[in-house]
């Protein structure tokens, strides 16, 4: 750019002057908005401190590696218990009159058990540690009082209860239904070796001694 007088130079002068000036002025506002940026961020870091308290800071890779969720707990006593249910699933249908022995008393004894045995329980060798009643229950009633009364006294320890069925004198018919459903249950359940017709003095035709496998673990 050519200057051709000396009015030209002292406007071009007062015009680089004022540009200049103008751009000091634009770096001063800027660094005046960073600094009360940074202030206002401080301030707000300090409130943010007192209110929440002492915090642990992020690595300075500004990352934050989360650890993975454990997994959730699974229902096992649930699944164990839902379990027991379906063995215990006892069948209205199963017949058991093949297997049972009816001599001069009625008994059964599973395969391997020797005819002792249920001269024994038929006897009495054997103390009887607990019995559950069935009289009066329904037939869907009467079999999960059973199959639950089993499974307890197996978890006990016990080896030898009595089930009382009744005679079935008062039944339609005086037909003994809950006594022939109470040997099918018996005979399906894994936790029973024997059972016998139990003497006179502990309820005759109307109740059952039997005989519990031994219990693995057994617990109060």
């Amino acid at each position: 750019m050519k200057v051709r007088s000396l009015s030209e130079l002292k406007t071009l002068r007062q015009a680089l002057a004022e540009q200049a000036a103008r751009l000091a002025a634009e770096r001063a506002a800027a660094e005046a908005a960073r600094r009360e940026a940074e202030e206002r961020l401080h301030k707000d870091r300090l409130l943010f401190e007192r209110t929440v308290g002492m915090v642990q800071r992020l690595p300075h890779h500004g990352r934050h590696l989360a650890r993975p969720h454990p997994p959730l707990p699974r229902p096992q006593q649930r699944e164990l218990d839902e379990q027991a249910v379906m063995r215990e699933a006892l069948s209205d249908l199963f017949d058991a009159e093949t297997l049972l022995h009816t001599d001069e008393h009625l008994s059964f004894r599973r395969p391997g058990v020797g005819p002792e045995v249920a001269r024994k329980l038929r006897q009495g060798e054997w103390s009887l540690q607990a019995q559950v009643d069935l009289h009066g229950l329904r037939t869907d009633e009467a079999r999960e009082t059973l199959a639950h009364f089993i499974r307890e006294a197996h978890k006990r320890g016990l080896r030898c209860v009595r089930v009382v069925h009744g005679k079935g004198l008062g039944s339609p018919g005086k037909t003994p239904v809950l006594k022939s459903r109470v040997h099918s249950w018996l005979v399906q359940k894994n936790e029973v070796m024997a059972f016998v017709q139990a003497r006179p003095a502990e309820g005759g035709a109307g109740a059952l001694v039997v005989l519990l496998r031994p219990s693995p673990h057994p617990h109060s």
